[in-house]
């Protein structure tokens, strides 16, 4: 009689973009020879989210280019690739994992990352309208490049954030007439504040696009099954053929609403809440866009929607969960302290933030060049310096500028090095 079959212990990834590859190829790299579900619920492998509003919405790249990794390299990895795959809910305290809007499909577990990322917010009347997008996923944006096809279109851009004001130039540069609709004067304000926003504000106006702030974007006009505008809070229509919603997002943690989550001390609030290993309860683990961690340098939790915190943040948990899971073999857990970074191309020019800016209490800024905008600008508290940014600068002075902010240091002490390296 042959001895009975013990499966092979099982990690399951949520999310298949970055942060999920990120988590499951870490997990290979750092010896994990048990199984590793991949699951997405796009029927896609993993691609790139960034280039979406930037070279694919010109038209600059074709889909294929933006795919994280080719055929053979998943095959490679030996992956129990689950795509077009929704995860429905989750036991912490068994470990169960269920799948499908069905419900039938449970995966036992011996961790679990969750790596669900974000989705986009919308407005009301929106929905059923052609000519209405948002901008999350690669199909977004070639329905909307689509539509950009044809030349002369108006578009209307809700929301002044990274996303709307990347597709707000995009669509500018491929000759449309744009208008940028939010509720303040400054462009990225809430990322940039409002005096480094306003001058970003020019730029695109001195590109063309029509600013329109100060009144909240209420809905949709539509007439026919087609959208024809975005309605002001004061019943104002700023006429359109498109309509961009890029009015933020949501952490997709809905399907981790479960029975066991308040047993579990599970926070679901602006995302899974975790400690500073990226644990939210033993055997779980959250990177990317949906985790909210305890930053211990920062002194608090943060939840960051950047591309390189996505990748980090997976390998980050994959070794955590695995240090948990045995750790003589895989050692201690080590807490996640990143420096944050984005960038964002608009027209000519390239934004690089290294640590974090929004909230500051205080920012200085040293303008270098008006035509084009060329500028460093340091954010922080009254008592430290958190993030350095840079527009238009040459890339070694973009380095030094990262160095200031690698440890965030005294403000007055920061703000007199900065001073010194743009100076020079």
């Amino acid at each position: 009689m042959s001895a009975p079959h013990t499966p092979r212990p099982r990690i399951a990834v949520v999310g298949a973009a970055a942060a999920g590859l990120a988590a499951a190829e870490g997990l290979r790299r750092l010896g994990w020879d048990g199984d590793i579900a991949l699951i997405g619920d796009e029927p896609r492998p993993p691609y790139d989210r960034p280039p979406l509003s930037k070279h694919v919405l010109s038209g600059a790249w074709e889909p294929e280019r933006t795919a994280l990794r080719d055929t053979g390299q998943l095959a490679a990895l030996g992956l129990d690739l689950r795509l077009g795959t929704r995860a429905v809910a989750y036991d912490p305290e068994r470990r169960e994992l269920t799948l499908g809007d069905d419900g039938r499909t449970a995966l036992r577990c011996a961790g679990v990352i969750v790596a669900t990322g974000v989705a986009p917010r919308t407005l009301p009347g929106g929905d059923a309208l052609e000519g209405v997008h948002v901008l999350r996923t690669l199909d977004d944006a070639l329905a909307l490049r689509r539509r950009l096809a044809t030349p002369g279109r108006r578009l209307a851009v809700v929301g002044g954030g990274v996303l709307g004001a990347e597709a707000a130039a995009v669509a500018r540069a491929l000759g449309h007439r744009v208008t940028l609709l939010g509720t303040e004067e400054a462009v990225m304000g809430r990322v940039l504040g409002p005096e480094v926003g306003r001058l970003l504000a020019g730029v695109h106006r001195a590109h063309g696009v029509t600013l329109r702030a100060g009144q909240a974007v209420t809905g949709i006009r539509g007439e026919a099954g087609r959208a024809t505008g975005a309605v002001l809070a004061d019943g104002t229509v700023v006429e359109a053929d498109d309509v961009l919603l890029a009015v933020g997002s949501v952490p997709a943690v809905d399907w981790l609403r479960g029975p066991g989550a308040e047993a579990a001390g599970l926070d679901l609030t602006d995302g899974l809440r975790c400690d500073e290993f990226c644990a939210a309860a033993p055997g779980l683990y959250g990177a990317g866009d949906v985790a909210r961690w305890y930053h211990p340098v920062l002194g608090r939790h943060v939840r960051i929607e950047h591309r390189m915190n996505a990748s980090e943040q997976g390998l980050a948990a994959a070794r955590n969960l695995l240090s948990e899971l045995d750790p003589e073999r895989f050692g201690e857990r080590r807490p996640f302290t990143p420096v944050p970074y984005f960038w964002s191309d608009q027209y000519d020019l390239k934004l690089q933030a290294h640590g974090v800016l929004a909230g500051a209490d205080r920012t200085e800024v040293r303008l270098l060049g008006g035509d084009p905008l060329r500028l460093a600008a340091l954010y922080g508290t009254a008592e430290r310096a958190t993030g350095v940014l840079a527009i238009g600068l040459p890339p070694r002075l973009t380095r030094s500028l990262r160095a200031l902010i690698a440890t965030p240091g005294p403000w007055a002490e920061t703000l007199t090095r900065l001073t010194a390296a743009v100076d020079a």
